[in-house]
C-alpha cells in the first residue's frame, strides 16, 4: 500500500493525461481499420471474379465480341446492318489469264530500187488501204532504161526482118541449086539470133517498166502508218534495213493470253465440240472493259518452265481501242452455272465449320451455313443453304452473332441485291473463276 500510494498519476486536465488518453483510444480502435481493409479487398475480388464470368459466359456464344455488345436476346442492343435479297438465277465461268494485244500484219515498208525520194505522201498515224500512194521515188531514171530497151527492141526486129527476107530469098535460089545447104542454114540461124535479141530486148523493157512501177511505192496492207523513217530529198537505196515506215494492221487484230494448264482439258474439249468461246479483254487494273472477241485457236505445247499454254483471240478492234503491245487482262468465257442462289459476295463469312451468312428474319440475324458453287465478281452463287428470297445482310455482320436483334436497311447501288446474271468479274479485286471471294471478319459459328 505504501508503494502504491507513492505512484505519481497525472492531474486530470494535464498534458500527459491527453495523450494517455488519446494513446488508449488508438489501441482500442486498430481492429477498426483491419476491418475495413478486408472489406475492401473481399469487393475487389468478388467485382473481378464476377467480370471473369460474364466473359467467359460470352465468349461462349457464337459472334459474341469481347466487349459483350450485341448480346444475344431481346436485351441486347438492335444493330444497324444492310441487307440484300438473294435471288435465283445463272453465274457465267470465266478463265482469266494475261494477254498481248499482237496485231496480224505488221509490214515494213522499204525501197525496192536506189534512188531519190522526191515525194512523202502520207502523214505520220494515218490510216491506209491497201494500194494507196505513199511515196514517189524520182522515176527519170528508169524512164530512160525503158526507152533504151524499146529502141534496142526496134533495132533487133528490123534485123530479123532482113533476115527472114534474105531466108526466103535463100531457100529459092537453092532450089534452083545456085547456093549450097550450108548458106541456107546459116541465114536460117541469123533468124533465130534475131527472135532471141528480139525476146532479150523484151524482157529489158518489162524490166524498166517494174523498175518504174517501183519508183512509185505503195501500201502493201491495210493499216495504221507509225512514224516517218526517211524525209524527202533523201537517197534511198533497196538495200537499206531501217525502212521508210511501218504499217501495222489493226482491224482485226489478235490478243495471246496464257492459261494454266489444269485448265486446258476444259478449254479443248470446247473447240473441238465447235463451240465459239467468247473472250472479254479488260484495261490493266481489271477495271473497263476494252472490247469483246472470239477464241481462234490454242498452241500446240504446254510451256515447261511455267505450266501454262498459250491461246489466241481476235476482235474486229472496230473502234481502235485495242492497240499492239497493249498489255490487257483476259476474261474467257467457258461455262455458265444455272439455277444457283446468287447474292453479294460481300454477304459471305468464313469460320470453323465453313462459310455461312447471316439471314434476316423478323428483324432477327440468323446464321445459315452454305455452299458456294461459284464465284465470279461480286457475285456467289450457292448451291446449298439459302433460298431465293431470303434476306442476307452484306454489311455490319461484325457486330452480329446467332439471334442478334437488327435494324435492316436495304442495300443501293453496287451494294443492292444480287442479279440473276453477274456481270463479268471485272471490278477490283475480282477473283479468280470458280474462287470463292473473302467476306468481311465477323463472328463464326460454333
Amino acid at each position: 500500500m505504501g508503494q502504491l500510494n507513492s505512484i505519481d498519476l497525472p492531474e486530470p486536465g494535464t498534458r500527459g493525461a491527453k495523450v494517455a488518453s488519446s494513446t488508449a483510444a488508438s489501441k482500442s480502435r486498430w481492429w477498426v481499420w483491419v476491418l475495413i481493409v478486408g472489406v475492401i479487398a473481399i469487393g475487389v475480388w468478388y467485382f473481378r471474379s464476377s467480370r471473369t464470368a460474364s466473359q467467359a459466359s460470352d465468349s461462349a456464344v457464337p459472334g459474341a465480341t469481347s466487349k459483350g455488345k450485341g448480346g444475344a436476346g431481346a436485351g441486347g442492343p438492335v444493330v444497324p446492318v444492310v441487307v440484300a435479297t438473294a435471288q435465283r438465277g445463272d453465274l457465267p465461268v470465266y478463265f482469266n489469264g494475261l494477254g498481248t494485244v499482237t496485231a496480224f500484219n505488221t509490214v515494213t515498208v522499204r525501197s525496192r530500187v536506189d534512188g531519190q525520194l522526191l515525194n512523202v505522201a502520207f502523214k505520220e498515224g494515218q490510216f491506209v488501204h491497201q494500194g494507196d500512194l505513199l511515196a514517189q521515188i524520182d522515176p527519170r531514171p528508169f524512164q530512160v532504161q525503158l526507152e533504151q530497151a524499146m529502141g534496142q527492141l526496134a533495132k533487133d526486129q528490123a534485123a530479123r526482118k532482113d533476115a527472114e527476107v534474105n531466108l526466103e530469098r535463100f531457100k529459092l535460089l537453092f532450089k534452083e541449086g545456085v547456093i549450097p545447104q550450108q548458106q541456107l542454114d546459116t541465114q536460117a540461124s541469123l533468124v533465130g539470133q534475131s527472135d532471141g535479141a528480139i525476146a532479150s530486148d523484151q524482157s529489158q523493157i518489162d524490166n524498166a517498166k517494174l523498175q518504174l512501177t517501183y519508183s512509185r511505192i505503195t501500201a502493201p496492207i491495210s493499216g495504221r502508218i507509225g512514224l516517218r523513217l526517211v524525209d524527202a530529198g533523201n537517197i534511198v537505196h533497196a538495200s537499206d534495213t531501217g525502212g521508210l515506215l511501218v504499217i501495222t494492221q489493226l482491224q482485226p487484230i489478235s490478243v495471246i493470253f496464257s492459261l494454266p494448264q489444269d485448265q486446258l482439258p476444259q478449254v479443248n474439249a470446247k473447240l473441238h465440240a465447235g463451240i465459239q468461246l467468247v473472250v472479254d479483254a479488260y484495261d490493266r487494273d481489271d477495271t473497263a472493259k476494252i472490247a469483246s472477241g472470239k477464241l481462234q485457236t490454242i498452241d500446240n505445247q504446254i510451256d515447261l518452265t511455267t505450266g501454262t499454254y498459250k491461246l489466241k483471240s481476235m476482235f474486229s478492234n472496230e473502234d481502235n481501242a485495242l492497240f499492239p503491245n497493249q498489255f490487257v487482262n483476259v476474261h474467257l468465257l467457258v461455262d455458265t452455272k444455272h439455277n444457283l442462289t446468287v447474292v453479294p459476295a460481300a454477304a459471305i463469312q468464313r469460320g470453323p465449320q465453313g462459310t455461312y451468312v447471316y439471314a434476316a428474319a423478323d428483324n432477327t440475324a440468323k446464321i445459315r451455313i452454305v455452299t458456294i458453287a461459284q464465284t465470279t465478281g461480286d457475285s456467289v452463287g450457292l448451291s446449298a443453304g439459302l433460298n431465293a428470297g431470303d434476306v442476307v445482310v452484306i454489311d455490319g455482320q461484325d457486330k452480329l452473332q446467332d439471334g442478334t436483334k437488327i435494324n435492316p436497311s436495304p442495300a443501293s447501288g453496287a451494294n443492292g441485291p444480287a442479279r440473276g446474271t453477274a456481270p463479268s468479274p471485272g471490278t477490283p479485286g475480282a477473283p479468280q473463276a470458280g474462287t470463292p471471294s473473302k467476306g468481311r471478319a465477323g463472328g463464326s459459328p460454333r
